[in-house]
């Protein structure tokens, strides 16, 4: 069964991996091993990691594995108009559309379990954690998941099963061995988050990081605002990486924003009083989480 369900998964363009369910308290403790051990940021672990929920679903009582899934996801290109010129902007992958994307999957993969009368539920657990250990995705340099045929511009959903997982995948957190000699994303980090010094990305150094902190946080007066960009989130390491050789163009073209929109998003008008085509817009968009980051990282490209 799981062989048939990797097979449909591929065959609809994404990659996927079945491991036992008592690997999920393997990736709970990793994680807090990291953060006893001092190696996670304190406002990163309370921001980002506090979030993973690492107890068995209520709704499925015979929980008996995790699914992992890669799917392929662009980089999107959201364009704001201002001072009669246009200007775009980057989203990377996994921030717009990422729950049609886990729709998908979960439609993907019922079309398999469903006739069998296994269930899934959704998990909120460190995904790329699991995609490694799994053997489906292997660490960059960069503490980004990079999955064959798909570079790093992917998304990750996990889900709980009922599916019998009768042999084990799971295997030690690695690094590519491409990544061994190159030092491409390590020259390319202006903010020095990716280091020689250990392999554990400096989250608290990372633009990223900065970048999806609520709009009142000013960024670290050593960032330099030309630094940035994108929209959210930086692409600085991904662009560079010679992994991404055959995805670095793919870019899809999202909403673009009149002048008038523009402004209004820049001053932080909440969603339900923008205008009405202003909203459409924004929800088409899958813009609606990142309105709060907005006015502060939309104002660094225009003002």
């Amino acid at each position: 069964m799981i062989d048939k369900l990797l097979d449909h998964l591929g065959e609809e363009g994404c990659k996927g991996q079945v491991v036992p369910v008592q690997h999920l308290y393997d990736l709970q403790a990793e994680l807090e091993g990291h953060y006893a051990a001092g190696c996670i940021d304190q406002d990163v672990y309370q921001e980002h990691l506090k979030v993973f929920n690492f107890s068995l679903p209520d709704s499925l009582p015979e929980t008996r594995s995790l699914i992992v899934v890669a799917i392929p996801q662009p980089p999107v290109r959201v364009t704001f108009a201002w001072d009669g010129q246009p200007v775009p902007l980057i989203a990377p992958p996994t921030y717009l559309h990422w729950r049609k994307a886990d729709r998908r999957v979960e439609g993907l993969l019922m079309e398999v379990l469903g006739p069998q009368g296994y269930r899934v539920a959704p998990a909120i657990v460190p995904k790329k954690l699991l995609a490694v250990r799994s053997g489906l995705a292997a660490y960059g340099k960069n503490n980004i998941c990079y999955v064959p045929g798909m570079g790093s511009f992917l998304g990750l959903t996990v889900y709980f099963s009922d599916l019998p997982c009768p042999h084990d995948p799971w295997r030690e957190a690695h690094m590519m061995g491409a990544c061994q000699d190159c030092h491409a994303c390590e020259r390319n980090c202006p903010v020095g988050a990716i280091t020689t010094e250990r392999f554990l990305l400096h989250a608290e150094r990372c633009i990223t990081f900065h970048s999806e902190r609520a709009r009142e946080i000013p960024y670290p007066s050593w960032i330099d605002l030309s630094w940035l960009d994108c929209l959210v989130g930086c692409m600085r390491c991904q662009r560079i990486c010679p992994q991404n050789k055959d995805v670095r163009e793919w870019v899809e073209d999202g909403v673009v924003f009149t002048q008038e929109e523009t402004a209004l998003l820049l001053q932080g008008v909440p969603l339900a009083q923008l205008p009405a085509a202003t909203i459409e817009k924004v929800e088409q968009g899958d813009l609606v989480g990142l309105l709060d980051v907005m006015p502060r990282n939309l104002g660094v490209f225009l003002e």
